[in-house]
């Protein structure tokens, strides 16, 4: 009975994490991996409940608990990730999931012993959070909250690798009959508590530290269109280009301006520019991924900082929202009516500054619109010429609107 209770400890621990986490998330209107640690909380709390209640030689024990812990593992890890703008990978958390599961399955088959079924499938517990470990790694990001939550993960892996086996050999065999009177059953609750309090406790610090950010980012935030401000995103740019420079990660900037944006406030009137202005920071802000810094820095002019993007790519970035921006409705415009815009892109030398290399994507911009407006020009390859599709409604003209 007092094992019982006790097994509820940890529990109960996890779904209060898990409420604390979606307040935060409702209450701070924050991004979705908040919610993501509120849910992975609840699989992990059902986990451990399985593994309590259900009957301890039920075969399909070590199955029910491993999934929920895996899906737990997976969103968490995915959560931790995106806090920082990095994407884990899916298809290989999978594999090392699929791989216990058949390897557990076999174990089960042959074997009553509980003992090499707790060293494969925390093995692979380990191995996810050795993959979630590597991937925050090359997060762009990395300030006291980075790194404490680096460091529990890599203490979540270590433990999953080292404490089964050092604990079977005290233990040596466990029969499945009695295995929630094992040493390693009492250890594994105890275990699971420290971890889950410790983990928590740093999240919870970050997510608070973050929702004071971004308190303050939306008041550094564009009004029409929810990017960064000029003078914020300067600034951000002061962190991030030193930071690129000093670990050699490639930068990109590509620097985007609405084509004959002064005929659209003087025929539709100003509401429907601030409505293009509103399309293309949406279009902008929905394209890029959460470790690029983007802001509108003047009246029709926005900018894209692309964290470790090479050329080639911030190119194509580019491509696609100057498609994606030529054929968008605008709801101020007649349905017939579309914006185009203009692009100019430049990727980082070695030993340049910020200022430098904005006067190169501004210069590819100013090019795009020598060249014809509807385009992408790219500081790095001056003689590139981009076929630019046409579209099936019309497109906005300066002679044509303004003769009617």
């Amino acid at each position: 009975m007092q094992t019982q209770i006790l097994g509820l400890v940890t529990p109960l621990m996890a779904l209060f994490f898990a409420a604390t986490f979606a307040v935060f998330w409702r209450a701070g209107r924050m991004r979705w991996h908040v919610l993501g640690f509120a849910i992975s909380y609840v699989l992990f709390a059902s986990g451990f409940l399985i593994t309590h209640f259900l009957p301890g030689d039920a075969f399909y024990l070590f199955h029910a608990t491993q999934a929920f812990y895996s899906l737990g593992v997976t969103l968490f890890l995915a959560s931790v990730c995106e806090r920082v703008g990095q994407r884990i990978h899916l298809g290989s958390l999978a594999i090392v999931y699929v791989t216990s599961a058949l390897v557990l399955g076999l174990t089960v088959s042959l074997s009553d012993d509980v003992g090499p079924r707790l060293v494969i499938v925390n093995i692979g517990y380990g191995a996810m959070f050795a993959m979630g470990v590597t991937t925050l790694l090359a997060a762009q990001r990395r300030n006291l909250f980075d790194v404490a939550i680096i460091a529990v993960m890599a203490f979540q892996a270590a433990d999953f690798f080292i404490r089964p086996t050092l604990t079977l050999l005290f233990e040596q065999s466990i029969p499945a009959a009695v295995y929630r009177d094992s040493i390693y059953y009492s250890l594994i609750g105890l275990v699971l508590g420290v971890k889950s309090i410790a983990t928590a406790m740093v999240l919870i610090g970050a997510t608070i530290a973050e929702w004071a950010i971004t308190l303050r980012e939306r008041s550094e935030r564009d009004v029409l269109t929810g990017l960064r401000n000029r003078g914020s995103f300067e600034e951000s740019m002061q962190n991030i280009f030193p930071r690129a420079q000093a670990e050699g990660y490639p930068l990109s900037l590509v620097v985007a301006d609405i084509d004959h944006f002064k005929q659209v406030n003087d025929i539709w009137g100003h509401q429907a520019g601030d409505q293009a202005i509103t399309g293309i920071g949406e279009l902008i802000g929905n394209t890029v991924r959460g470790c690029d810094t983007a802001g509108r820095i003047g009246g029709e002019e926005f900018c894209i900082a692309v964290w470790n993007c090479e050329n080639d790519p911030a190119h194509r970035l580019a491509e696609r929202i100057r498609q994606a921006f030529a054929i968008l409705k605008h709801p101020g415009l007649s349905d017939n009516i579309r914006l185009t815009a203009s692009f100019g892109v430049a990727t980082a030398r070695d030993g340049e500054s910020y200022e430098q290399l904005f006067a190169r994507a501004d210069a590819a911009l100013y090019k795009a619109k020598s060249n014809g407006r509807n385009r992408v020009e790219n500081a790095e390859k001056p003689d590139l010429e981009d076929a630019v599709p046409k579209a099936d409604h019309k497109q906005i003209n300066v002679k044509s609107v303004a003769a009617g």
